[in-house]
């Protein structure tokens, strides 16, 4: 999943887009703030993986994945074609049928699951790899300590946020980055004990449409389990 971005505008037939433009969207990681996100296009996402997990990826050795707030599952099925059991999780059931119809088009294998990240049902320690890209997820709810716990011994944790966020705007649009997990936040002490980590890193990102294109570059943090 990611933040709502503030340039974009909903179409007129949505019955209450003239409240969420004005306000922005409350963040939670649930159903019904990331349906109405979606409901609003056709499509949201540029339908491309992104550029950092494919570059990521490319060093690591197909295995169990988890693309945490999958949306319309470019990523997942992008992983799914290069020999990856995936899971995509998202709160939306609006996103979860964009993406099983990629993964349909694509002819390839991926489990939905529909849910947030806390309280969702998945394995504990099930993961090679737990990617998460540009998330909304509160801090107030642990996160960092739930990603952790789903990525099994010598797996890698992927966190990739925009980088340069202009709070000032955010605020205008509705939600505080400051109270959702960021880059920064993904630590070997937060972590626990047993891992390694790289980054916050900044790299320039290209995309080639979609909600987001405006931003050009990313923060990366890759953190691997080694205990």
């Amino acid at each position: 999943m990611s933040t709502p971005e503030p340039a974009d505008t909903p179409a007129p037939s949505d019955p209450t887009h003239a409240e969420r433009h004005e306000h922005g969207y409350p963040l939670r990681d649930d159903e019904s703030v990331w349906d109405a996100r979606y409901a609003e296009l056709d499509r949201v996402w540029s339908g491309e993986p992104n550029q950092a997990l494919t570059v990521e990826v490319s060093t690591l050795t197909p295995g169990r994945a988890l693309d945490v707030g999958c949306g319309e599952g470019a990523d997942a099925v992008w992983l799914a074609t290069r020999g990856w059991q995936v899971t995509g999780l998202d709160p939306s059931g609006v996103a979860l049928d964009r993406a099983r119809a990629a993964a349909g088009t694509a002819r390839a294998d991926v489990t939905w699951v529909h849910g947030g990240l806390v309280g969702g049902d998945l394995p504990e320690a099930g993961f090679d790899l737990v990617s998460v890209f540009y998330p909304a997820l509160d801090l107030e709810t642990g996160p960092v300590a739930r990603l952790a716990s789903l990525v099994a011994p010598g797996g890698t944790l992927l966190l990739v946020h925009h980088a340069h966020v202009d709070r000032e705007r955010a605020l205008e649009h509705g939600f505080d980055p400051d109270t959702l997990l960021a880059p920064a936040d993904v630590t070997a002490e937060a972590l626990g004990e047993g891992w390694s980590v790289t980054g916050p890193e900044l790299r320039p990102r290209s995309v080639s449409g979609g909600a987001g294109a405006h931003h050009h570059d990313d923060l990366v943090v890759r953190a691997t389990r080694t205990g």
